[in-house]
Protein backbone atom coordinates (compact mmCIF):
# COMPACT_ATOMS: atom_id res chain seq x y z
CA UNK A 1 0.00 0.00 0.00
CA UNK A 2 1.07 3.37 -1.00
CA UNK A 3 1.66 6.24 1.89
CA UNK A 4 -0.90 7.75 2.88
CA UNK A 5 -0.34 10.99 5.63
CA UNK A 6 -2.78 10.35 8.72
CA UNK A 7 -4.35 13.78 8.32
CA UNK A 8 -6.00 12.34 5.35
CA UNK A 9 -7.41 9.75 7.26
CA UNK A 10 -9.18 11.77 9.92
CA UNK A 11 -12.89 11.16 9.89
CA UNK A 12 -12.74 8.88 6.34
CA UNK A 13 -15.39 6.32 6.43
CA UNK A 14 -14.92 2.61 6.59
CA UNK A 15 -16.50 0.05 4.94
CA UNK A 16 -16.75 -3.70 4.75
CA UNK A 17 -15.66 -5.13 1.95
CA UNK A 18 -18.96 -6.75 1.38
CA UNK A 19 -20.41 -3.16 0.76
CA UNK A 20 -21.61 -2.41 4.84
CA UNK A 21 -21.08 0.75 6.21
CA UNK A 22 -19.06 0.11 9.42
CA UNK A 23 -18.59 3.78 10.34
CA UNK A 24 -16.22 6.75 10.22
CA UNK A 25 -12.11 6.64 11.42
CA UNK A 26 -11.77 7.78 15.20
CA UNK A 27 -8.61 6.85 15.86
CA UNK A 28 -5.71 4.54 14.79
CA UNK A 29 -3.23 2.85 17.28
CA UNK A 30 0.15 1.76 17.21
CA UNK A 31 3.26 0.71 19.04
CA UNK A 32 5.49 4.20 20.09
CA UNK A 33 9.07 1.70 20.25
CA UNK A 34 8.57 0.64 17.19
CA UNK A 35 6.10 2.45 14.86
CA UNK A 36 3.90 -0.26 13.80
CA UNK A 37 -0.15 0.37 13.74
CA UNK A 38 -2.47 -2.20 15.21
CA UNK A 39 -6.08 -1.00 14.90
CA UNK A 40 -8.27 1.05 13.21
CA UNK A 41 -10.81 2.98 16.19
CA UNK A 42 -14.27 3.26 14.15
CA UNK A 43 -16.86 4.88 15.64
CA UNK A 44 -19.77 2.90 14.28
CA UNK A 45 -22.59 3.48 11.80
CA UNK A 46 -25.65 4.76 14.09
CA UNK A 47 -28.13 2.53 11.65
CA UNK A 48 -25.65 -0.40 11.72
CA UNK A 49 -27.47 -3.26 13.80
CA UNK A 50 -24.84 -4.18 16.41
CA UNK A 51 -24.83 -8.13 15.59
CA UNK A 52 -24.18 -7.10 12.19
CA UNK A 53 -20.17 -6.84 13.27
CA UNK A 54 -18.14 -9.28 14.45
CA UNK A 55 -15.33 -6.92 15.23
CA UNK A 56 -13.48 -6.07 18.99
CA UNK A 57 -15.19 -3.66 20.89
CA UNK A 58 -13.20 -0.71 23.00
CA UNK A 59 -14.49 0.45 26.39
CA UNK A 60 -16.48 3.26 24.74
CA UNK A 61 -18.41 1.11 22.08
CA UNK A 62 -15.76 1.47 19.38
CA UNK A 63 -15.26 -1.01 17.09
CA UNK A 64 -10.97 -1.96 16.93
CA UNK A 65 -10.34 -3.27 13.60
CA UNK A 66 -6.51 -4.70 13.03
CA UNK A 67 -4.75 -2.92 10.43
CA UNK A 68 -3.86 -5.99 8.85
CA UNK A 69 -7.34 -5.87 7.33
CA UNK A 70 -7.27 -2.89 5.87
CA UNK A 71 -7.93 -3.70 1.72
CA UNK A 72 -7.76 0.28 0.43
CA UNK A 73 -7.96 3.24 1.01
CA UNK A 74 -9.73 5.45 -1.79
CA UNK A 75 -12.55 7.57 -0.65
CA UNK A 76 -13.52 5.12 1.58
CA UNK A 77 -11.13 2.91 3.89
CA UNK A 78 -12.13 -0.98 2.94
CA UNK A 79 -11.70 -3.90 5.43
CA UNK A 80 -12.32 -7.13 5.27
CA UNK A 81 -14.77 -8.01 7.71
Amino acid sequence: MSDILAENLSGKSVMGADGTELGLLYNITMDLSSGQLHDLVVEPDEELPGRAVDFDRNDAGRFQIPVSRVQAVKDYIVVER
